[in-house]
């Protein structure tokens, strides 16, 4: 069966979220306070309804027992964020995510029973500042506190060389695990692989080893 989302609060990262499950063909449920915001999502999600999340009797009328998966994408308000995520945790919502303001709001989501919490604006800005770093780091995504994916452009550096050459997990305690050329994905590379320049490599490790691989490997000058 088609799972089912609802999403509280239609700013940017509620709204975008809201258009992309519906483009997944989604059932989707949006609830927003401001009625130009909730009008604006009418003929894009499933439901679109304006409401206050933190009434535990308005979210049982509009059927949020049933719902699989609730995304809390309040924007400035902390307080109606933990209160509406209080509210769905006691209702017994399956799948709870929550948009954090800062990692004071973050220590009290996870308390209360958040199942997933979420910085969008800080790791954004963690992606924008390693891609800015060098046009040749393509995407960046946090695994954990100390370990993370990097997507990467192999360049100059790495061109004509196999993996036994660079021996990447030796030399920078890193992995790669996959190499997309062109159409191509290449998962769990052989060791004799050779590089091409224009390769894209998927690297995952520590930071502290991923940020030594870029210095030596990636940044280009």
């Amino acid at each position: 069966m088609k799972k089912t989302f609802a999403v509280i609060g239609l700013g940017r990262f509620g709204g975008s979220i809201c258009k992309e499950l519906s483009r997944e063909g989604m059932e989707v449920l949006a609830l927003d306070l401001d009625e130009t915001k909730v009008n604006e999502y009418r003929e894009i999600v499933s439901h679109a309804v304006m409401a206050d999340s933190t009434d535990e009797f308005v979210l049982k009328e509009l059927g949020f027992t049933n719902i699989d998966h609730v995304i809390v994408a309040i924007g400035d308000n902390i307080q109606a964020s933990m209160l509406t995520t209080l509210i769905l945790k006691e209702m017994g919502i399956k799948m709870i995510t929550v948009k954090a303001q800062n990692d004071y709001h973050e220590k009290i989501l996870n308390k209360i029973g958040a199942d997933q919490v979420v910085h969008p604006e800080r790791d954004m800005g963690r992606r924008i500042a390693h891609h800015i770093i060098s046009d040749n780091i393509l995407d960046y995504i946090e695994l954990s506190d100390d370990h993370s994916v990097v997507e990467v452009k192999a360049g100059e550096k790495m061109g004509g060389q196999t993996l036994i050459d660079l021996d990447i997990r030796a030399q920078y305690g890193c992995n790669i695990v996959a190499i997309k050329r062109g159409k191509e994905v290449i998962v769990s590379p052989m060791a004799a692989e050779e590089i091409t320049k224009s390769d894209v490599l998927i690297v995952i490790g520590a930071d502290k080893d991923i940020n030594r691989f870029e210095k030596h490997l990636v940044v280009e000058g």
